[in-house]
């Protein structure tokens, strides 16, 4: 029995985190077992989560299979965006470049600010009152 090879990656945005597995195949693309289109509704968002994908021409290549959680539906996106560029460094080395250029390799650092002292949030001071 042959083996089957499987590429993994794991990708990180906000407070998600994905661990995303490529799996050689026809293009189903499964998160957290459900279908892609039911989990991320937005076409935008969408859209992002395949760049890697586009950019490296490998849309119909693989199977992927996606366990992500923390966070909300943009920053899973984001971080499941990152692992699937993980995951094709490891195919192929040579994708590098065309994902460096595109900007996916680093992982998005920014990160909800803490709440201050005497503040409403991070930033957001209480409403000035003269008298």
């Amino acid at each position: 029995m042959a083996k089957k090879v499987m590429y993994r990656g794991t990708g990180r945005r906000k407070s998600s985190v994905a661990r995303v597995m490529l799996t050689p195949g026809t293009g189903k693309f499964i998160i957290n077992g459900r279908k892609f289109d039911d989990y991320i509704p937005s076409a935008a968002t969408r859209l992002d989560v395949e760049q890697p994908l586009e950019k490296t021409d490998n849309m119909k290549t693989f199977d992927i299979m996606v366990n992500v959680y923390g966070g909300g539906i943009t920053g899973q996106a984001g971080a499941i965006r990152h692992g699937i560029t993980r995951a094709l460094l490891v195919v192929n080395t040579d994708y590098r470049k065309v994902l460096k250029e595109a900007g996916l390799i680093t992982r998005d650092s920014r990160v909800k600010e803490r709440k201050k002292p005497g503040l409403r949030k991070a930033r957001r001071a209480p409403q000035f009152s003269k008298r």
